[in-house]
């Protein structure tokens, strides 16, 4: 089981340079253009899923300064790296983007809702006088289901979705204790790897600090930490190196992410607040992977509970993995304090909505990991919640949580994308 869930965090942890929505697009339109002539393009046509398009109407494309799907097309088809996967445009350089923005310019470009209801689908057409080639993503970012050029089919794959797999499922059979117990004593040796999700989500934390992105959150914090507004203790480096990460990523900052469950953001939420108390506590390298791959582990498994893309902020669900890794360095490895950090959590932030991929995302992720800090300083006093849809046993709440999202908020998230299409 436990080198299941290796496998499981390894394919579910992964750098990703930029928002993995707009990402997803680039990636289509990057495979498309292996089959043709990218400096003939004369039309793209792209369709995504209504969550997809709330995704990524407002984010920024690294690289490009620009906002939105249309851009992640263009410089997608014009300069992505085709076997790059969510670090696509890795290799973009100025003159492409600048063919990109031509295309725009032109009115070249189109993207528009596609009448598919998976939470994840981007579907790329690129056009040149002589070929077509429609490339197809869906269930996850990176998941090619169908290539096809001039009407014949190149690709098509196996009908099985990826959600489905072994690996996968290995999630839904397991527990909380148990993910505590596979993280505390699985070798050191085996686990060793997640420590690069501290170097890439560190690595964007100081670059969101070192220059103005995005809506300059963590740097706005920093600052009135030197006027005395704000205290500069623990619970202000956890907020202020998280939110200069989301900061720098959501703003376009041409640094990856270290992602979890396709998000960006999770990945950071997941990843630096757990970074930030063991750097408190001087914790060693064995201390810190153990804390990250609970933190992972924990983010991974209850956003299964619910689709890709929803109503609810997946940072909140992915704060709640940090919060057990916090839990686990301030109370010396016990197993109690996480279980009540992360119900604790529950218990506070159940409801923050998803409204797209913006420069705003990183307000949620600093309320999500302030959330956590204070959910685990109650659990290590021994207080949880244990009111509304948080019962005694946490996988029982996480599982309430999930038919929340999956449910009931259905119905919210069509009205969030309705609201976001009409002002648009």
């Amino acid at each position: 089981m436990w080198q299941q869930l290796i496998k499981l965090v390894k394919h579910e942890v992964l750098p990703a340079l930029g928002c993995t929505e707009p990402i997803s697009l680039a990636l289509a339109a990057a495979i498309a253009t292996k089959y043709i002539n990218k400096n003939n393009i004369n039309r793209i046509d792209a369709y995504v899923s209504p969550n997809l398009m709330k995704n990524g109407m407002g984010v920024t494309v690294p690289g490009t300064g620009m906002v939105g799907l249309p851009i992640a097309a263009a410089i997608g088809a014009i300069g992505g790296d085709a076997e790059a996967g969510l670090e696509v445009l890795k290799n973009i350089s100025p003159k492409q983007i600048n063919q990109a923005k031509t295309l725009l310019s032109e009115h070249k470009v189109n993207v528009q809702i596609a009448d598919n209801n998976t939470a994840i689908y981007s579907q790329s057409n690129i056009y040149t006088n002589t070929d077509h080639v429609r490339v197809c993503i869906e269930n996850s970012h990176t998941n090619v289901i169908s290539i096809e050029k001039n009407g014949k089919i190149i690709f098509k794959a196996d009908k099985k979705k990826p959600n489905e797999s072994n690996d996968k499922s290995i999630i839904n059979h397991t527990s909380v204790k148990q993910i505590y117990e596979f993280a505390t004593q699985a070798n050191f040796d085996d686990i060793e790897f997640i420590l690069h999700s501290a170097e890439l989500n560190d690595a964007l934390s100081q670059e969101g600090l070192r220059r103005e992105y995005g809506l300059s959150i963590a740097a706005t914090l920093h600052e009135q930490t030197k006027t005395g507004l704000l205290a500069d203790d623990l619970l202000s480096k956890v907020i202020i190196r998280t939110t200069a990460a989301s900061d720098a990523r959501m703003g376009g900052a041409t640094l990856p992410a270290m992602s979890n469950s396709g998000s960006g953001n999770q990945g950071i939420t997941a990843t630096m607040p757990v970074v930030v108390v063991a750097d408190y506590l001087d914790s060693t390298p064995e201390q810190l992977a153990r804390a990250l791959i609970l933190s992972h582990t924990i983010a991974i498994y209850i956003h299964s509970k619910f689709p890709p893309l929803s109503a609810l902020c997946a940072a909140s669900t992915a704060a709640m993995g940090s919060a057990a890794g916090m839990a686990w360095l301030l109370s010396k490895g016990q197993y109690e304090p996480v279980d009540m950090a992360i119900c604790n959590m529950v218990g506070d932030l159940s409801g923050i909505i998803c409204d797209g991929a913006s420069n705003s995302c990183a307000m949620k992720v600093s309320t999500s990991v302030s959330s956590g800090f204070k959910a685990v300083l109650m659990a290590v006093n021994r207080i949880r919640v244990n009111e509304g849809i948080v019962c005694d046993s946490v996988e029982t709440t996480i599982n309430n949580l999930g038919a929340i999202v999956s449910n009931s908020m259905k119905v919210t998230d069509t009205q969030i994308i309705d609201i976001m299409s009409h002002k648009a």
